[in-house]
């Protein structure tokens, strides 16, 4: 278990006597709220420790010790119900509450406390081992503190001045006993067995936190602690945890400050956090929750309560960042779907078919078709093992696929050793022509590359036509984009009837095209199923 950090803020002072007398007399419900935290942090410690060495004793079989502690407990529990009375906000709210009477009650079990305990504490000289005896000093040590602030002579006498009668029989000042005063340390390692997760507590009290982190640890959680929220946010940013215990009265940032700045951070907001404080007023409870906070736990708790919201707040962890877990893996495997559907698909139409369309099919008044095929191939691959023909042609095309994207073009589908691409398919440019024009010049260039890089000759002929054309998918498993027409066809003839390293392109691509780019005639030729018709090389841009 990690201490506190050197530095932090002491504990938050609770209220005076004084301050407590006028807040009665004003019906000030955030005050008294204020006070019973004030009592609750010593009560918890009561309870808690005598929890602890209860369970102790009986492991241990010691009975006379168990016995005493059983009726420290019970005492603890009687106080709190006198309080919780004494002080209900009903009474605040009407004006009714009765010191004398309060005080009155209180008496007996917190003489039951200091007395049974002080007893229990005669017995360290030759039973207590010196764990016991300091918890037993702890809990003697939070009586006192409930003597000073309840039963002192401060209250009594701003009750004196105020008129109201005061408890005509005053308990004495408890005694501490002659021990020495003990350092504080972590509790040692008591077979509890694995961790069930890792708990950061945050309460600047360091009695109630150290009281509470050693029940926790029993339990066999991991523990960190900070001394208030600003620490706590620190350690959150260091390390995972898998749940907060976050009181709500601290120095620097309080619990409300520290849970809105966790559900502010988009990487902590999910983390759970079970406030644990001594605040019972609704509005505290109601504040939290709306806050974001998982759960809300009075001081004193009920350890097998706290276990048991503690386990559910983590088990809802583990189902949270289990379903997280299933979504990324989910989205993984849709991004990996999604790549392979690009791989077939342009991205409009896989977005349409995502979309739920069944039958793809559009048509385009005006696109540029381009055809590239590598001359003489069919005899390189007779001569060439077929995995080195494979791996070449794979490297000339992957250089085509980066000019086909960088221009922002279609590739529709390779065919053999013919490479086919589109401009203005399936989403219309005006550019086509042009686009698919600089593309058809820097697969030359690549071509030059390619062979540099391999030691190869290899060269293409490039063809291109503009028209209209029909574009959709066919097939319903292994499906494919592609494109119709005369447009198509025509593309083709300008690639085959073309020349080895030059770049054909019908009449129709050279009026589109107009005077950006340098065109030779070729003049008219002869077309298989076209007849004769006009074409051109393209030298480049002009």
């Amino acid at each position: 278990m990690e201490v506190p950090r050197a530095g932090s803020n002491g504990s938050t002072p609770p209220l005076s006597p004084a301050d407590f007398l006028r807040a009665l007399r004003n019906r000030d419900l955030t005050a008294i709220a204020r006070l019973r935290h004030s009592l609750r942090t010593p009560l918890n410690q009561i309870i808690g420790y005598s929890e602890m060495l209860m369970e102790t004793a009986e492991e241990t079989g010691d009975g006379n010790l168990l016995h005493d502690l059983k009726r420290v407990h019970t005492a603890g529990g009687q106080l709190l119900a006198v309080i919780d009375d004494g002080l209900a906000n009903w009474k605040v709210e009407a004006g009714t509450i009765d010191m004398p009477s309060l005080r009155h009650d209180m008496r007996t079990p917190l003489n039951s406390i200091i007395g049974y305990t002080e007893h229990c504490l005669d017995l360290e000289a030759t039973e207590l081992n010196a764990e016991t005896a300091a918890d037993l000093r702890k809990i003697s040590l939070a009586a006192g503190h409930l003597y000073d602030l309840f039963m002192g002579q401060e209250l009594e006498d701003e009750l004196n001045r105020s008129g109201t009668a005061p408890d005509p029989d005053p308990l004495p000042r408890p005694s501490l006993g002659s021990l020495p005063p003990l350092p504080v340390s972590a509790p040692p390692d008591n077979g509890a067995g694995p961790a069930t997760g890792s708990l950061l507590v945050v309460d600047d009290d360091l009695p109630p936190r150290e009281m509470l982190c050693r029940r926790l640890q029993r339990l066999g959680y991991l523990l960190t602690e900070a001394g208030n929220g600003q620490d706590a946010l620190l350690r959150l940013r260091e390390k995972h945890f898998d749940l907060v215990l976050l009181d709500i009265i601290m120095p620097v940032l309080d619990g409300f400050q520290t849970l809105e700045a966790l559900r502010a951070d988009a990487a902590l907001r999910h983390v759970p956090v079970i406030m644990l404080t001594a605040m019972d007023d609704v509005e505290s409870t109601v504040r939290c929750i709306e806050a974001g906070a998982t759960d809300y736990v009075p001081k004193p708790f009920n350890p097998v309560v706290l276990r048991a919201r503690i386990n559910a707040a983590l088990e809802r962890k583990r189902l949270r960042d289990q379903e997280h877990a299933y979504l990324d893996q989910i989205n993984r495997e849709r991004a990996k779907s999604d790549r392979l559907l690009l791989n077939v698909l342009p991205q409009a139409v896989a977005d349409r078919l995502k979309a739920g369309e069944r039958t793809i099919v559009d048509s385009f008044a005006e696109c540029t078709v381009l055809f590239a095929d590598i001359v003489g191939f069919s005899r390189f691959s007779q001569q060439h093992p077929p995995a080195r023909t494979v791996q070449l042609l794979n490297d000339i095309f992957s250089s085509f696929d980066v000019i086909a994207e960088a221009h922002g073009l279609e590739k529709i589908k390779t065919i053999g050793d013919a490479y086919m691409l589109v401009g203005g398919v399936p989403v219309g440019r005006t550019d086509h022509a042009a686009a698919c024009a600089d593309a058809a010049l820097a697969l030359l260039q690549a071509v030059g590359g390619f062979n540099r890089r391999h030691g190869l000759a290899w060269d293409i002929r490039v063809g291109l036509n503009s028209g209209p054309v029909v574009a959709g998918i066919i097939g319903t498993q292994k499906f494919a984009y592609d494109l119709w027409g005369d447009t198509v066809n025509l593309a083709s003839r300008m690639e085959s009837h073309g020349q080895a390293g030059r770049v054909q392109i019908s009449a129709a691509t050279r009026q589109i095209l107009g005077r950006a780019f340098d065109c030779e005639s070729v003049g008219r030729i002869s077309l298989k199923n076209v007849g004769e018709m006009e074409t051109y090389f393209l030298r480049g841009r002009a």
